[in-house]
């Protein structure tokens, strides 16, 4: 009976407002009404279920359904009505309260732990109560599609539900950052991101995965999630189809571009000379691209690039007029390749290096 003695606290003066109501039929004024709401808020702030509170509501009801008036039963069930329903507003007016309050320390937190912003032992412990243990090694997937996505978002929902079934019990982070879609899970876990990144090419309609390394602690996601972002954006640099990039596989192209000057350097250096070709030096960069994409096979190149063999020769062969590089000969194909892929990675010849 104790659960029925704290519940009474919740419906104080609930039922003299009934008797009261009964006594001339009239509705409950604005004061009545503003005290039931308080008492709903109350009552979801000291964590009670709606359903218990809604069934005393109408327990009180019938035990002062012997005192009013004869024929003044409608009056009361209208009574009922207007208390439980100004009390239900005021519970669901806390509820959502807690809720947006959740959101937005859940966003702090996100917010915190993708930018390393915040202390990292304070991190570490905000952390566990989102699902993380960032004593452990962390990797973080991010997807992006054709549109932005926010939590609430369908496509958003039905990743998370997916994964939650998949790995019911695993610590694993999803959430959304600047319209793309995020998944952090322990490092020994790449079942996860695999999955995550199946799903999320599937549900933005063909967009682009790419999964960082797994670093550990609180000061790993950031690198992780940092690699990630990296890796899109060399994606859409350099033209890469694959749907699914990993960081660890694109290593070479930070080095490539480490000392930028040198870089740019070497592209001026090298394809300078491709400008005086006839259309200027970018179709002589899609040629060469295409070339060693193909592993070298001018056939292969030919097909990607739709043309003919004999037409690919051609410019192959205006290459190694204008720049003196042969890009059948091993020795200047490596220096070639390297200046196409720098080329690539600064923008050039549209963005001068």
């Amino acid at each position: 009976m104790a659960q029925w003695a704290a519940l009474d606290e919740h419906v104080a003066g609930y039922a003299d407002v009934l008797v009261s109501a009964c006594a001339t039929g009239r509705r409950l004024d604005r004061a009545e009404l503003d005290s039931r709401r308080e008492l709903g808020q109350r009552a979801a702030e000291a964590g009670f279920a709606l359903r218990g509170l809604v069934r005393h509501h109408l327990a009180v009801a019938q035990e002062v359904l012997p005192t009013v008036p004869a024929g003044a039963a409608a009056s009361l069930l209208a009574a009922v009505q207007q208390a439980v329903d100004a009390f239900a507003e005021g519970y669901e007016r806390s509820q959502h309260h807690a809720v947006r309050q959740e959101e937005a320390a859940r966003r702090e937190f996100i917010d915190d732990l993708l930018y390393g912003r915040s202390d990292l032992g304070r991190l570490a412990e905000r952390a566990e109560r989102f699902g993380l243990r960032l004593s452990q090694a962390h990797a973080v997937a991010v997807a992006s599609g054709p549109e932005p996505y926010g939590d609430g978002y369908p496509v958003a929902r039905g990743i998370e539900s997916a994964l939650l079934t998949r790995f019911a019990g695993r610590q694993i982070l999803l959430t959304t950052k600047d319209g793309r879609l995020i998944c952090v899970a322990p490092g020994d876990q790449p079942d996860v991101l695999a999955f995550f990144a199946k799903q999320a090419y599937a549900a933005t309609d063909g967009g682009k995965v790419a999964i960082g390394r797994s670093h550990p602690g609180a000061g790993g996601v950031v690198h992780s999630y940092e690699e990630a972002l990296n890796a899109l954006d060399l994606a859409e640099r350099m033209g890469l189809d694959a749907p699914v990039l990993h960081a660890a596989d694109l290593l070479v192209y930070p080095v490539l571009t480490r000392d930028r000057q040198a870089m740019a350097d070497l592209v001026e250096s090298v394809l300078g000379p491709l400008r005086k070709g006839r259309g200027g030096a970018q179709s002589f960069i899609d040629t060469l691209t295409a070339y060693f994409d193909s592993g070298c096979v001018a056939t292969e190149a030919a097909r990607r690039l739709s043309l003919s063999v004999r037409a690919l020769t051609y410019r192959l062969e205006r290459i190694h007029s204008l720049t003196g590089a042969d890009p059948a000969d091993p020795v200047n194909r490596y220096t070639l390749q390297t200046a196409v892929i720098g080329a690539r990675l600064l923008g050039w010849p549209d963005t001068e290096a």
